[in-house]
């Protein structure tokens, strides 16, 4: 494999990592408060602007998205939202179909995953322009599939201050695109928060609240299948590893408290901003235009 940091950097080693830090906790506060994973973020920026191997920061990027899942887990199960039912299932599908995808990643060459990247995440921006939410889809019937798995379950929600009992159909369907989803969360290590709650809400008809909480349950099982096989091949490394978790972990803490200040509307059309560079710049290095 290709050395963690291109050697024409020009700048000491232990400079990348205290930079890495400052970059990855502003990342952490714009990801809480535009709503997205902070691996959607960190790999085509830190892949894009960071003279780092592609396959280190794919890598990074799992850990990043497993260490914010695996700190909310516990919490969300506690509260009820997150439905192990409803992860369980498509967790399996999706974190078998993420080991395939880590593995034709590290197999592919390094411009082909760039490139494919970049449109991937172009595509992420064209989904959050458009994607529309539902906080509670109207399922009249649950299909066969999800009655015999019996996911379905209750809720209480706070903001109504009732308990909500909910369903899902298009089960099938939903088990199909999340083979699609694990196996570009390996290929390209950004977690799936961005492709998992649209298929958990708008197709599936699981409420809003669920489907977040879900997902973010969901990227536990799914990114620690994937990260096992970077690991593997020796594409996590503790000097950028470290920086990048705790920067990112203590940037969400932050984005958790202005949260309720921040204009979400603004901080929205930032991240979109964001992907859309970051997502440019990659297809762009990818094709050997901006180097």
């Amino acid at each position: 494999m290709a050395p963690a940091v291109a050697p024409e950097s020009g700048l000491p080693w232990w400079a990348w990592p205290l930079i890495l830090f400052v970059v990855t906790f502003l990342l952490g506060i714009v990801a809480v408060l535009g709503g997205v994973g902070g691996g959607v973020l960190f790999v085509p920026i830190i892949g894009g602007f960071f003279p780092f191997h592609l396959d280190v920061v794919r890598g990074t990027g799992l850990l990043v998205a497993l260490a914010g899942a695996l700190a909310a887990g516990p919490g969300l199960l506690k509260s009820g939202m997150a439905s192990l039912r409803l992860a369980l299932p498509l967790a399996l599908i999706a974190s078998a179909a993420a080991i395939v995808g880590a593995m034709m990643g590290l197999a592919l060459p390094t411009h082909i995953v760039q490139t494919s990247l970049g449109i991937t995440i172009l595509g992420i921006v064209v989904l959050m322009f458009l994607a529309k939410k539902s906080e509670f889809p109207e399922v009249q019937k649950a299909d066969a599939l999800s009655t015999a798995l019996r996911i379905n379950g209750i809720y209480y929600d706070a903001g109504k201050r009732a308990e909500i009992d909910w369903k899902v159909h298009r089960t099938m369907q939903g088990l199909a695109l999340f083979v699609i989803i694990g196996v570009m969360a390996g290929m390209f290590g950004l977690g799936a928060g961005w492709a998992n709650v649209p298929v958990l809400n708008l197709l599936m008809g699981a409420p809003l609240k669920v489907s977040v909480a879900t997902s973010k349950f969901m990227l536990s099982v799914v990114d620690t299948s994937a990260a096992w096989v970077y690991l593997n091949n020796g594409a996590v490394i503790a000097m950028i590893t470290v920086p990048s978790i705790i920067g990112i972990m203590l940037g969400s803490l932050v984005g958790v408290r202005l949260l309720k200040r921040a204009p979400a509307a603004v901080v929205r059309k930032v991240v979109i901003g964001m992907l859309l560079l970051a997502g440019s710049r990659a297809l762009l290095k990818g094709l050997g235009i901006w180097n």
